[in-house]
């Protein structure tokens, strides 16, 4: 369907650790910056989709999470849909907005994603992972990417880290990459973190810096792994009649958003999850990769980046490695991708990292981005997906934006 979805607020907390906020106050915070920034009334929101991936693990907080949330801020009557998909929980919530909006059955929607990660008891933290997996294969799972070495696995370290791990290890003999690559994908975000006062991390990291940082799973230094985070974002849908009732200038409209889950598929087929989200994305906006001016995609670790570069189109394959040492996605190269810094630097609150892309690509092609701005950024994806199903990604998002 032709999407009638236009962005007209946006809102997001500071990422990090805020063990002295509630789950509520990192929901409604960023709600309410969104809201001004729209230039509308709480009143106005005729319904609200609200992601969060862990609450109920890490806080205790289940089944009305979204209720509960935008309650503290005296929002309530509406629909208040609770969307759970793992990473990608707020990009499905925001599809989901999205298509009710273009439907015609609301002119206002709301879109939250909220985490509360950060926990006293840091096994309570890593265990919110472990349940993004096969439950009846975990053991497997994590005997497979740990090869064996499994004491810490999910305790001490997400379980997804040893994963990540595997995939690095794969890349370097597939592909003869490095580690020195692995940590120029960290410095190239940690730069374009210090430049976003949201960003959990703001230090600039040069390549050394990086690879002298702890080991947290060979060869995986600390800063190329995503950090847990709290936090929350937030975005107000409308559609574009409202858009030009409120007057908006360079309205951001959504022409593509597309959420697709994994599916038995024979080892290496050229159809997977992520091809089948990117390829309809494309498709559904009447753009390619090359009309691409700026991308947000899921950096949850380095090697993870480098691999999407291919998967996503924006260069020939076997060619990742080459397009990060041109310099070709940093800040002033031909596409910089994770102007935000990325999950690497801005953070992961897993709940919210979906409609945080989206808040950075909406300041991007407003000419909002103050230092780490695209000069002349029209065209923009956001790429975010979670959870893993037979080594593969289990739940993937894709929204392409234009201004």
């Amino acid at each position: 369907m032709r999407l009638n979805a236009v962005i007209a607020g946006v809102g997001m907390t500071r990422f990090g650790k805020h063990l002295d906020k509630s789950l509520k106050q990192l929901g409604g915070e960023p709600v309410l910056e969104a809201v001004k920034d729209a230039g509308i009334e709480l009143s106005d929101i005729e319904a609200a989709y609200v992601g969060n991936c862990a609450a109920g693990t890490v806080t205790g907080q289940e089944s009305i999470r979204g209720q509960v949330i935008l309650s503290s801020i005296g929002l309530g009557k509406i629909p208040i849909i609770n969307i759970e998909n793992a990473c990608g929980s707020s990009s499905t919530a925001l599809n989901q907005a999205c298509m009710m909006v273009s439907a015609g059955y609301y002119d206002v929607a709301l879109v939250v994603g909220v985490e509360k990660l950060y926990h006293e008891n840091k096994a309570i933290t890593y265990s919110a992972f472990s349940g993004a997996v096969d439950i009846e294969e975990r053991d497997k799972f994590i005997a497979e990417v740990t090869a064996g070495q499994s004491e810490g696995s999910g305790q001490t370290r997400s379980v997804f880290a040893d994963f990540y791990g595997v995939m690095a290890r794969d890349h370097m003999r597939d592909y003869g990459s490095t580690p020195e690559h692995f940590a120029m994908v960290s410095a190239k975000n940690s730069f374009h973190g210090s430049l976003n006062p949201k960003a959990q991390f703001t230090e600039a990291l040069t390549v050394e810096e990086v690879l002298a940082q702890p080991m947290i799973t060979e060869p995986l230094t600390r800063p190329m792994i995503c950090p847990v985070a709290d936090g929350g974002a937030a975005a107000i849908i409308v559609s574009e009649r409202k858009a030009r009732q409120l007057g908006i200038e360079r309205p951001v409209r959504l022409v593509s958003s597309v959420v697709h889950s994994y599916f038995e598929h024979p080892p290496g087929a050229e159809e997977n999850v992520s091809s089948l989200c990117i390829d309809e994305a494309y498709y559904e906006a009447g753009v390619g990769p090359e009309d691409l001016d700026v991308l947000e995609l899921h950096d949850s670790s380095a090697p993870c980046e480098i691999l999407y570069y291919e998967g996503l189109h924006l260069c020939p394959p076997g060619d990742s490695v080459k397009m990060l040492a041109d310099g070709e996605t940093k800040l002033g190269g031909r596409l910089p991708v994770n102007t935000s810094g990325g999950l690497l630097r801005k953070g992961h609150p897993v709940g919210a990292t979906g409609v945080s892309q989206i808040l950075e690509l909406t300041y991007q092609l407003q000419g909002r981005a103050g230092k780490r701005q695209v000069e002349g950024a029209n065209v923009a994806l956001a790429h975010n997906g979670g959870g893993t199903i037979g080594g593969e990604v289990a739940a993937m998002n894709i929204n392409i934006l234009v201004c």
